[in-house]
C-alpha cells in the first residue's frame, strides 16, 4: 500500500512538471474529485496514529492556499490523465462534423418533432469530427432537435418523411450525447456539446462574439464556443447533406461543471445547478416554480418549471428548493444599500464573476437577459452554499433587439431595479458593487483593451469570416451570404458592426460597437 502510494505521489509530480495532466480520484461515496494537477503544490498522506505504516487521508494542497482532504477509505482507484475538452473548443479552427443516420432513425426524428416540436427525444448516429486531416469518430451517439422559439424541422413539411431523390433540407439546432446509448462514453473528454445554425445572425458572429468576449473578460462561467462545418448524412442517400457553418456551444450540464473544478474554479461539482427559464425574476419563490422538467412525446404530460434542477434530480429537489428560497429569502430581508447586505452577498455568492458578467452582458446589449426580460441564465451553488451566475443564449445580441434601443439604453438602468428584480435591486443598491460594474464597462470599452474597442472587435469578426467565408453556401440554401445586418423581426434595422456611426440610428446606419460605447456617460 504504501509503496502503490509513494508511486501515485511521484507519477503526480511528474505529471505536474510536464503537462496539463489531472488527478481523478474515484470516490464510491461521493462524486469524483478532480483537479489539475499544475494547479497542486503537492499531494500529503496522513498515517494512522496506533499504524504509521498505513495511511487514512489523502491531503490536496493548491496553489491557490486551500487544501482538500480525501479520506483513503473512500478511494477506490487514482487515475491520471489529460483533458481535451480544450481541442474542440477552439475558436482558431473551423472542424468537420459528419453525422450519419439511419434512414429509419432520420424519420423517426421527423416525426417525434412532428407528435411534439417540444420534445427532447433522441435517435442514434455517429460521428466523425476531424480537425487538421485528424478524424475521431464515434458510433452509438445520442442526436435530438433542440432550442426553443428557434426550433425546427430539419427537413420537410408537416408529416413529410425523409425524400431521398429530392429533399428540402432545413437549418436546425441539434443537441449531442456521446453517452446516450454508451454509458461513459466521450469525446475529447466531453459527454455532449450542442450544434446551433446563425438563426437570424447574417453576419454569423453574434454568439461566438459573446462568449469569446466573456473568455477574454474572465467570466469562467459563461459556455465556450466554436464554429465547425456540419454535414449530414441518412443512410441510403447518393451524398450526404452539407448543412454549412454550425457553432459549437458547450453544454451546461454535470461536465461543464467538473471542467471548471479541474481548472479550479468550482470547489466541487455536486451543488444544485439551476437552468431559468422565463420568468425567473429570482424575487417570488414560489415551489410550484421549481422542480425537474419533464419533457414528453405527449406535450399534455409534460412538466415544465421556472427553475429547473439539472443536478441532484433523483434525492435532490426538496433541499435544493429549501436552499434557493433561503438564498432569496434572506436577501429580500436586508436593507437595501446596507452593509449586512453587501456582506451577505460578498459571503453567499461570487460577486465580482457577477459584475463582469453584466457588465458583458450590457454591452453586447442582451436584452434577453435576467434584467431586463427575466429569462436565459443557469446559476450554480456549490456544496458550500456559494451562488454562481451562468450567462447563456447570446445570439440576439449586437443590434438585434426587441423592446428597447440596445445600443443606447441606460446602461444603469437596463432593466428593473425593483422588487420584480430583487436580485438586481439588491446589488445595484450597494454603491461599492455599482461602482465596479461602472468600471468593468469602462475596462471593456477602453480602446488599449482587446476586449469591445470597435476596431479590435471588428478586426476578430474579420478574422472570423476570413476563416468560415468559403464554407457557408450549403444544401439547406438557407443563410448563404454573410451580410452586416442584425435580425429581421427586430426594433433595430439600423445597427451595423462594421459601418455605420455613432448615432443609435437617428441618423441612418448606426455602428454598434461606436454607439454603444458613446452612451458611457460616466
Amino acid at each position: 500500500m504504501k509503496r502503490c502510494i509513494m508511486f501515485i505521489f511521484y507519477t503526480s509530480l511528474l505529471c505536474t512538471l510536464f503537462g496539463q495532466t489531472k488527478i481523478h480520484v474515484h470516490r464510491s461515496d461521493a462524486v469524483d474529485i478532480r483537479l489539475f494537477t499544475s494547479l497542486l503544490d503537492s499531494i500529503n498522506f496522513q498515517a494512522l496514529p496506533e499504524k504509521p505504516s498505513e495511511y487514512s487521508t489523502l491531503t490536496l494542497h493548491k496553489n491557490n492556499q486551500t487544501t482538500q482532504v480525501v479520506p483513503l477509505q473512500a478511494v477506490d482507484s487514482i487515475e491520471f490523465g489529460v483533458d481535451q475538452s480544450e481541442y474542440i473548443f477552439d475558436i482558431t479552427a473551423l472542424p468537420e462534423i459528419k453525422l450519419t443516420v439511419k434512414l429509419k432513425d432520420w424519420n423517426a426524428l421527423l416525426t417525434y418533432y412532428d407528435i411534439n416540436n417540444s420534445n427532447e427525444e433522441c435517435v442514434p448516429a455517429s460521428i466523425e469530427f476531424k480537425k487538421n486531416g485528424v478524424a475521431t469518430q464515434l458510433d452509438s451517439i445520442g442526436i435530438r432537435i433542440r432550442g426553443n422559439s428557434s426550433r425546427r424541422r430539419p427537413e420537410g413539411g408537416e408529416r413529410d418523411m425523409h425524400n431521398a431523390t429530392n429533399p428540402s433540407w432545413h437549418h436546425a439546432h441539434f443537441s449531442l450525447k456521446f453517452a446516450e446509448y454508451r454509458k461513459g462514453q466521450s469525446m475529447y473528454s466531453t459527454d455532449r456539446f450542442n450544434l446551433k445554425w446563425f438563426k437570424d445572425d447574417a453576419m454569423y458572429c453574434r454568439e461566438i462574439y459573446c462568449y469569446d468576449l466573456f473568455k477574454r473578460f474572465g467570466v469562467w462561467t459563461a459556455p465556450r464556443a466554436s464554429y465547425a462545418r456540419l454535414t449530414i448524412y441518412v443512410e441510403g442517400d447518393a451524398q450526404p447533406a452539407y448543412f454549412g457553418v454550425y457553432s459549437i456551444i458547450e453544454a451546461v450540464n454535470d461536465d461543464y461543471l467538473k471542467y471548471r473544478v479541474l481548472q479550479g474554479k468550482f470547489t466541487d461539482d455536486n451543488g444544485n445547478l439551476w437552468k431559468a427559464n422565463w420568468g425567473a425574476d429570482l424575487s417570488s419563490m414560489d415551489d410550484s416554480k421549481m422542480g425537474v422538467e419533464n419533457i414528453t412525446l405527449d406535450p399534455s404530460t409534460m412538466q415544465t418549471y421556472v427553475y429547473d434542477l439539472k443536478t441532484n434530480k433523483k434525492n435532490g429537489l426538496a433541499a435544493a428548493k429549501v436552499q434557493l428560497k433561503n438564498f432569496v429569502n434572506e436577501m429580500s430581508s436586508l436593507p437595501s444599500g446596507s452593509a449586512e447586505l453587501k456582506t451577505f452577498l460578498e459571503q453567499k455568492m461570487d460577486v465580482d464573476l457577477f459584475l463582469r458578467a453584466y457588465a458583458v452582458n450590457v454591452m453586447v446589449g442582451m436584452w434577453d437577459d435576467y434584467w431586463f426580460n427575466k429569462n436565459n441564465f443557469y446559476f450554480y451553488f456549490d456544496s458550500n452554499g456559494k451562488f454562481y451566475f451562468i450567462p447563456y443564449d447570446y445570439d440576439n445580441t449586437l443590434g438585434t433587439s426587441s423592446g428597447m434601443n440596445s445600443g443606447t439604453q441606460d446602461m444603469l438602468n437596463w432593466g428593473a431595479l425593483d422588487d420584480s428584480r430583487l436580485f438586481m435591486k439588491k446589488i445595484m443598491s450597494i454603491t461599492a458593487f455599482k461602482n465596479q460594474y461602472k468600471a468593468y464597462i469602462k475596462e471593456l470599452a477602453n480602446a488599449n483593451n482587446d476586449l469591445f474597442d470597435t476596431n479590435k472587435s471588428i478586426a476578430r469578426i474579420q478574422q472570423w469570416h476570413a476563416m468560415i467565408g468559403n464554407y457557408i453556401v450549403n444544401d439547406t440554401k438557407e443563410d448563404m451570404l454573410i451580410e452586416d445586418k442584425p435580425a429581421s423581426w427586430g426594433n433595430a434595422g439600423f445597427y451595423r458592426l462594421f459601418t455605420g456611426d455613432d448615432k443609435g440610428g437617428n441618423a441612418g446606419d448606426a455602428n454598434f460597437f461606436k454607439t454603444k460605447i458613446k452612451s458611457i456617460t460616466w
